[in-house]
Order: structure tokens, then sequence, then C-alpha cells
């Protein structure tokens, strides 16, 4: 019976976290299940190689067992196989089941049968010279979905189908680029009666030419004229959450940035809770002067001795 390294079946490290596991192992279950590589024998026992890899080192006791023998196993070797001088027992399973369901892209009739290497540390029933199918939570799907920033400031509900399913999913305000959303139980079906996988979604929320998010702020430009920030007044701000009368104060200066408390972004999950808005101030000066305006600017020079 060979050895099995699990760890380079899953190309990672020994000391890889569980989370680059499971992100090495739905990158390769990806690249070599069989639905992509129909026919591709080659692909389907390197797909079942995976599952088989993946079951191991996402479960913390059978990673720590695994690793245990992993340090005996040449010991084991030298013996021929043989259980004299090699305490076999501490790791083989008489019968018994590796049991329930794990984070797997597998579907019925797929990758379900492991190796004579993991059964004997983890134990699978059999029956006669055919293993029972094991439990496994079904594939996790992934879809991508679009949110404009108006739709990400208020909220919006979206319909959308995926695998012939119609699904509606409701945005909650305050959502980010590249927010994942977990649709649990909307993946593929389970296998063997286990519970079916999950839908993540990730949202992709655009730029928008008026607007700069920066985390719960917003940030934006607005043109006032030269003689309003010159002798103050009142503007109209178009923003996400409607128009605002925005005060100027006299002698205003170009790139000003002005501050509004409260109305930024909504704070995802947090019910009343905003970010701030921040204002630039640029200045716009006039187009098309008649020839009194010419005039009255000229007086302006002559006053301020420019």
């Amino acid at each position: 019976m060979d050895y099995k390294d699990y760890y380079k079946i899953l190309e990672v490290d020994k000391k890889a976290s569980k989370e680059q596991i499971k992100k090495q192992y739905k990158k390769l279950a990806r690249k070599y299940h069989p639905d992509v590589n129909p026919g591709n024998k080659e692909a389907e026992e390197k797909f079942k190689a995976i599952n088989e890899a993946h079951e191991v080192l996402s479960d913390d006791e059978k990673r720590q067992k695994y690793d245990t023998l992993g340090a005996d196993w040449q010991r084991y070797q030298q013996t021929g196989g043989r259980t004299g001088g090699f305490d076999w027992s501490q790791y083989a399973q008489q019968g018994g089941n590796a049991g329930g369901g794990f984070y797997s892209f597998q579907e019925e009739g797929e990758g379900g049968d492991f190796s004579d290497f993991f059964s004997s540390i983890f134990g699978e029933r059999r029956s006669g010279n055919r293993r029972s199918s094991m439990r496994a939570k079904g594939q996790d799907f992934s879809a991508e979905l679009t949110v404009f920033m108006e739709e990400a400031y208020h909220g919006v509900k979206k319909t959308f189908t995926i695998n012939d399913k119609n699904l509606r999913i409701n945005v909650k305000p305050g959502v980010e680029d590249g927010q994942v959303i977990r649709l649990k139980g909307n993946g593929g079906p389970g296998r063997n009666g286990s519970e079916p996988g999950d839908l993540y979604i990730t949202l992709r929320v655009p730029p928008d030419p008026r607007f700069t998010r920066q985390g719960n702020d917003i940030h934006l430009e607005v043109q006032v004229p030269v003689y309003r920030a010159a002798l103050g007044g009142d503007i109209l701000v178009d923003t996400l959450g409607g128009q605002l009368k925005l005060k100027i104060k006299p002698e205003t200066k170009n790139g000003t940035l002005l501050r509004l408390k409260g109305k930024g972004f909504p704070v995802y999950n947090q019910p009343g809770q905003f970010g701030d808005l921040f204002v630039k101030v640029v200045l716009q000066l006039p187009e098309g002067l008649s020839e009194k305006e010419k005039e009255l600017f000229k007086q302006l020079a002559q006053l301020r001795n420019d």
C-alpha cells in the first residue's frame, strides 16, 4: 500500500491554513471536475485524489492523525507492511465510517471512492468488494452580481437565474464591491441524503462618475460660481441620499473640502449609521461675459490693484 502525500496532491505547504487548503481545493476541483473534463480518466482520478486529500486536511482530527502517521510511515515500510515492530493499531480503523459531510464539489457518483490508504487509516464501510457510498455535502456554486452605487446606497432586491433556478436576493444598504453573500442550500444537491451546497454571490459595484466611495465616506466635487465663493451663499448639491443645501462661507477658496457628518454611505448591517460626505469646492469662472460684466471685473481689478 503506497503512502499518499495529501499536501502534494493539493499543492499546499504542510503549514497551510484551513482557509488556504479550502481555497486551493476549490481551485483544483474546478480544474479537474468531470464535467469540465468529460471522458478524461486521468482528470477523474486526479479529482478523486483531490477530494480525498481535502477530506483529510480540512478536518483537524484527521489532519493531526495523518501528520503523525507521516512521521512513522518510513518505519512501517521498513517492516514490509507487517505490523511487527510497528504499532499500526493506533492508525488503522476496523470497519467504521469516515462519514460526515464536507465542503465538496463532488456530485452523485463522482469522487466518492477513497483509496485503501485512506480506508486503512480512517475506515470506511464495505459491502462485499464494493465500498459503500459516503455522504458528502453538495457542490458549492459561485456567481457575480452587479449592483450600481445608488442601489448599494439604498439597498435593492435582485432577481436572477442560476442553473435554471430563479432566485431573489435582498441586497442590504452599504454593500461594497467584492463583498460575498452566501445563500445557504442553493448550491448542488447533497450526496446520499447530505445537505446541499451553498451559493456564494460576489457583488460587483462599478464606479460612479459623480461620486467616489472610500469605505463608508463619499467624496464629490461641486462647481461653485466665483462670485458665490467670494460673497458666500447657499448652493444645492446632488447626493446619493437626495439634494442637500450647502452653505458656502464668504471668501471660500478653490479646493476647499467641506465635511458633512453622517451624510455618507450607510454602514452595512448597522441601521441608522452613516459615513461622512466630503464636498470639494471647485470654483467656476463665468463664461460669455457681457461688456458690462467685463467693465465690472476691470473695476474690481483696479480696486484690488491687480
